[in-house]
């Protein structure tokens, strides 16, 4: 299998899409998303085979971790049918699977990303993350500030509370940690470096990274 993937027919079709966002259209284009499915399957497909080289993601195909283009719409305003972008997310048992898992994202006009961690997390998730955090900071603290980390990942960027959650004193010494709403990191790549013979590798990397920090999680969410 090819280490590289052309994905910037995907990113002409989305953006095309973007602008005749209706199922007329997009029946009369049907051939053209085929080829940019089937682009994005192979780039996940190849994405599979790098991350299971440094954690272990058993049989996996990329269909089990590729979101469906269509929208939900049943209780959203906007009635647009299809989403403008193609999404992945890959762990061991595919989108439903249990374990923290790496969410890739393609979407032009450089609104790409990859991410993971704890979005939109339950109330007991996020008790478990702060009692964690309360007990002891110092090994979750240790990943992010690690070189790896911070070159490809950069720092967290979940929303926060603007005061110290109940229970905990606005003195904490990682009160910043505990008003976190969400605890997640991610990076945003631009349209170039998607269409770059690179992404499978650069994208790894950065996967590869963020593993110490996936792995805490679930570590602290049994």
């Amino acid at each position: 299998m090819k280490a590289s993937v052309n994905l910037k027919p995907a990113l002409v079709f989305l953006d095309d899409l973007a602008t005749n966002n209706n199922k007329a259209w997009f029946d009369a284009h049907r051939p053209r998303y085929e080829e940019a499915k089937a682009q994005f399957e192979e780039f996940v497909q190849l994405l599979i085979a790098e991350i299971d080289k440094f954690d272990a993601l058993g049989i996996l195909s990329a269909k089990e971790c590729i979101f469906r283009i269509n929208r939900d719409v049943r209780f959203s305003k906007d009635k647009s049918p299809y989403k403008t972008n193609m999404g992945a997310y890959i762990t061991a048992g595919g989108k439903k699977g249990t374990r923290q898992g790496y969410y890739f994202h393609i979407q032009p006009h450089n609104q790409s990303f990859l991410a993971g961690g704890l979005h939109m997390p339950t109330p007991e998730q996020l008790a478990k993350f702060r009692k964690a955090i309360d007990r002891d900071a110092a090994p979750f603290k240790k990943i992010i500030r690690s070189k790896e980390f911070v070159k490809y990942l950069g720092a967290l960027n979940g929303e926060k509370l603007t005061t110290a959650p109940k229970g905990y004193p606005k003195d904490h010494p990682d009160i910043e940690l505990l008003k976190l709403k969400e605890v997640v990191v991610g990076h945003r790549l631009n349209d170039k470096e998607i269409a770059s013979p690179n992404v499978v590798a650069n994208t790894a990397r950065a996967f590869r990274a963020m593993k110490p920090f996936l792995h805490y999680l679930d570590s602290i969410l049994k």
